[in-house]
């Protein structure tokens, strides 16, 4: 089996280009390929930009490896398309980005037609993996997978690398990763909601550091709160509306064909729906029936919200 020296990677963006500066510190050749100007850094390290897909391929030996790092969608069709022109049978194409699980497995069969073999990959570790150490799910067929094995794992963080299974297996793997990242962020963020809204004034940087040096909660995603709120100094500069990219869904709407519930993340994604959403017609409309049957008022009423401070006078009782 030939062994890889050199690759291509299509979208040179903070993904692509970092594991391509990567690459070339662990000894490899990278052949970039996109729209924009290679940036200065990206040049100095030796990364060599192709003018087109024809140049692309003339410049890797085969069989080719090229990693596709731009967003998921029609874009990747597009680019399966210009590649299948200038690629040949039993070159390899690896899908990095965080496509579709089923999506893959059509562009893989479709691919496979023409003898060229297709890798589904996610990839996690954010841009700081891309640079120093990643962690990659594979998906596909085992040849192709054992011949960019060595290069992946050279890529990846130590026990980094995973050949979940076949075609699609690697994206699928990475949107189960997904949503249990969504669940976490959630739970976090409950934590920090109760810790702010705490009766007496709290040292909240303090349990920050304390969380994240050996309690059952440490993470990096502990760690990244406890660096965040420290340099934006709390929340109030920080917007309520979270955005996302809408992966998380599509494994809500498979949990759904799966019959396989999913609670916290469900939960986790219509949170993300109720930060952004600024009208908030559902209460007004509960509002409006809570007045029609009870007579309730329309928004604040100061003195319900001290009835409900004082309206019970004991706890639950004991048996």
């Amino acid at each position: 089996m030939t062994k890889i020296s050199k690759v291509g990677i299509i979208g040179l963006g903070k993904m692509g280009g970092n594991l391509a500066l990567q690459a070339i510190d662990r000894g490899y050749s990278v052949v970039g390929l996109d729209k924009a100007e290679l940036n200065p850094e990206l040049k100095k390290a030796g990364v060599v930009k192709a003018a087109s897909y024809e140049d692309l391929a003339k410049q890797l030996p085969s069989p080719r490896v090229a990693l596709i790092y731009v967003g998921a969608g029609p874009i990747i069709d597009t680019i399966l398309e210009s590649l299948t022109k200038v690629f040949e049978k039993g070159d390899i194409i690896i899908d990095a980005g965080n496509s579709y699980w089923g999506d893959s497995i059509q562009r893989g069969n479709k691919l496979k037609e023409k003898g060229i073999r297709f890798i589904d990959c996610g990839t996690s570790g954010g841009v700081s993996g891309a640079r120093n150490g990643a962690c990659f799910m594979i998906g596909g067929e085992k040849e192709a997978v054992a011949h960019v094995e060595p290069f992946l794992k050279s890529l990846a963080v130590k026990d980094g690398y995973v050949h979940a299974g076949a075609l699609g297996s690697g994206h699928f793997t990475k949107l189960v990763h997904n949503g249990i990242e969504f669940g976490m962020l959630q739970a976090i963020g409950e934590g920090m909601d109760l810790l702010e809204r705490f009766r007496n004034d709290l040292d909240v940087n303090g349990i920050l550091k304390c969380w994240n040096h050996g309690s059952v909660v440490r993470s990096w995603l502990m760690e990244l709160m406890e660096k965040m709120y420290n340099e934006k100094g709390g929340y109030e500069t920080v917007p309520g509306y979270i955005e996302d990219t809408g992966e998380v869904n599509w494994l809500v709407e498979d949990a759904l064909h799966m019959e396989v519930p999913i609670p916290v993340i469900t939960q986790s994604v219509v949170q993300l729906f109720t930060s952004r959403d600024d009208k908030k017609t559902w209460a007004k409309a509960i509002a409006m029936m809570r007045h029609g049957f009870g007579g309730h008022p329309f928004g604040k009423d100061e003195y319900l919200i001290q009835f409900r401070k004082n309206c019970r006078v004991s706890h639950y009782p004991k048996e």
